[in-house]
């Protein structure tokens, strides 16, 4: 699974920002690979910069140099809507009027057809697939006196996930959709203010953490200040549980707890719920090692560092051969045979999705020499698809959709199975389960999904579709 975006945003007058947004989105470069962009404003102009790649490829100190401004947003893609192209890069660059600005955007909008045929209908072209030139469009076509008001009158047509980070000549500008799907927090430094997904991308620049912008709050940042306005209607509190399940940093905050000790909790719980009679426990690195580390201390099973990861590969593509597929799992991760050889293993992750890749680190495991291996999961099983903003597989691709927990076993040829259960994943969490979006494990959608696309290429697929009572 990946998420679809980062984004940093930075209203810092007298200094130049694009180096600062430049580390800002290193520090977010988790959230998305694809590519990455820079807009930057001083006083009267906006200029932008992006293309494909880490960050790290896309800026060095030529690509920087001219990106002159004391004024900046940020962005780093993952695409869930719309293919890996430059043109659908971000920050786009969009006039109002006449006044330009520049938008980059995390989430996923679940009404983007219907708003794009409209638009289509007004007479309004599309250079891009993304939902963000929709909300841009929104924004340029709006009958408003003024950028501010045409953003709120934009925002409320919006459904689905989205935090905005928005460049106008002289303001910057910030909005958290009212469910507070993807997170969103306001940042100080120097006395300046910075708009991020995450807290990491604070502590890169030494900056200091305020505080989360809330659920419906457009935050405006210029010459007089910082102000703040709730203009979206707050029905139910909805962040993505997976933010604190995978997504986001280990050093990242959210709801003022740390990451690392969030997922810890999660292996606590799960070796409370799913003991197992074994030697030592080991991560599935990296994602798993919070969790395996938590489930240790839970059982007093030894941990063990059980895989070297090779941290120079980057996304493995989809093979077109099994033989293919199994190398590229090995290059991202090789088994420490002295370690495993002849011991019963308790395996730790974060999640199954379709199950290949843990079918491939199981049998890798025992090519190394492990005599058992317990496979345990610290969230529950995924079942259903999600629609705000993250790239799943599709229902019928979700291994544990269509078969029960001992096919799931026997497919993985792992000697006990056992996930974390959605009641232990809120005892570890710590917060009330209302203010989570657990829809990928119980279908229990926030925000209505339209019924054509519940039968798109996301969710079902045409046999499906026949036979389903949705």
């Amino acid at each position: 699974m990946k998420e679809k975006c980062g984004i940093f945003g930075i209203y810092a007058p007298g200094k130049n920002v694009a180096e600062i947004i430049f580390y800002g989105l290193q520090a977010l470069q988790h959230r998305g690979q694809e590519s990455a962009g820079i807009a930057v404003s001083d006083g009267e102009n906006i200029l932008v910069f992006k293309d494909l790649g880490l960050v790290s490829q896309v800026f060095n100190q030529q690509s920087l140099a001219p990106l002159q401004g004391y004024i900046g947003i940020g962005h780093t893609r993952y695409s869930t809507k719309g293919s890996n192209i430059w043109k659908n890069s971000q920050p786009l660059y969009r006039m109002f009027r006449d006044e330009s600005f520049a938008i980059a955007h995390n989430g996923n909008l679940i009404n983007v057809d219907d708003l794009r045929k409209e638009q289509v209908g007004k007479g309004i072209a599309f250079e891009t697939t993304t939902d963000t030139e929709v909300i841009a469009s929104l924004i340029e076509s709006s009958t408003e006196d003024n950028i501010e008001a045409a953003i709120k009158d934009a925002v409320k047509r919006l459904r689905g996930s989205y935090s905005l980070v928005i460049l106008t000549r002289d303001k910057l500008i910030g909005v958290r959709d009212p469910h507070g799907f993807r997170p969103m927090i306001l940042g100080t430094l120097d006395g300046n203010y910075i708009i991020a997904s995450e807290t990491c991308a604070l502590d890169i620049i030494d900056a200091r953490f305020i505080r989360e912008i809330d659920p419906g709050e457009i935050m405006v940042i210029d010459q007089n200040g910082l102000r703040s306005q709730m203009v979206l209607s707050v029905d139910r509190i909805s962040m993505c549980v997976f933010e604190l399940i995978y997504f986001a940093r280990p050093d990242s905050y959210i709801h003022g707890k740390n990451m690392f000790e969030v997922r810890h909790k999660m292996g606590q719980e799960l070796a409370k719920e799913s003991p197992a009679d074994a030697d030592i426990v080991i991560p599935v690195p990296d994602s798993g090692i919070p969790a395996a580390i938590g489930y240790s201390q839970a059982s007093r099973i030894p941990y063990a560092e059980g895989f070297i990861k090779n941290r120079y590969i980057g996304r493995t593509f989809i093979q077109p051969h099994q033989e293919a597929r199994e190398i590229g799992i090995r290059l991202k991760l090789n088994p420490l045979k002295e370690v495993v050889r002849g011991k019963r293993l308790v395996v730790v992750d974060d999640s199954i999705v379709r199950g290949n890749t843990s079918r491939q680190i199981v049998k890798a495991l025992y090519n190394a020499g492990a005599r058992e291996v317990h496979m345990r999961i610290s969230s529950p099983p995924l079942l259903y698809p999600c629609y705000y903003g993250i790239d799943m597989a599709t229902k019928k691709e979700f291994v544990a959709n269509h078969r029960t927990l001992e096919d799931i076993r026997k497919y993985l040829n792992v000697e006990s199975l056992k996930y974390l259960s959605i009641e232990g994943l809120v005892r570890a969490i710590g917060e009330p389960k209302d203010k989570f979006c657990f829809a990928c494990f119980n279908g229990d959608y926030p925000v209505p999904i339209p019924e054509g696309l519940l039968f798109d290429k996301y969710s079902i697929d045409k046999e499906e579709k026949a036979s389903s009572n949705v």
